[in-house]
């Protein structure tokens, strides 16, 4: 693994990418960062019957994580090194059910501005037939 505090926001996650880690939790909901530029990032998702609430759908925090780190991923992208980012708001909506069978999702977080101290960012979920599931916006709040 990286030693984040010597890489910029982009060359970690691009060092997360070739060891083939995101993060515990990341794994947990089988999550992995698959590809990251200048103010994106794309995560893909894996959605199972552990994730269900009880209605035997894929649970809203499942998209709501999803989201949150597409949209931190492409939020870290435009950040130097030794500059760290909280989520201090976030705004989803749930377009569609979800359940285990949908299959792989593809969830592309873009910054929408990057300024010194905040950055917003906007992400969308879809399917494996490019049908969307959730899209979200996420206000980020810049610290050292």
């Amino acid at each position: 693994m990286n030693d984040s505090a010597a890489l910029s926001g982009i060359e970690y996650l691009q060092g997360l990418i070739r060891d083939r880690t995101l993060s515990p939790m990341g794994a947990a909901m089988k999550m992995a960062l698959v590809a990251v530029s200048d103010g994106r990032a794309e995560v893909e998702a894996f959605p199972s019957e552990k994730f269900y609430n009880q209605q035997r759908r894929i649970h809203g925090g499942y998209l709501a994580t999803l989201l949150d780190t597409a949209l931190g991923c492409a939020v870290q992208t435009k950040l130097a090194q030794n500059v760290g980012y909280g989520t201090i708001e976030l705004k989803i909506n749930y377009v569609r059910k979800l359940v285990a069978e949908t299959g792989r999702l593809v969830c592309v977080g873009t910054v929408l501005h990057a300024g010194r101290t905040m950055l917003t960012a906007e992400a969308k979920v879809a399917g494996p037939d490019g049908k969307l599931y959730a899209h979200g916006t996420g206000t980020f709040l810049v610290y050292p």
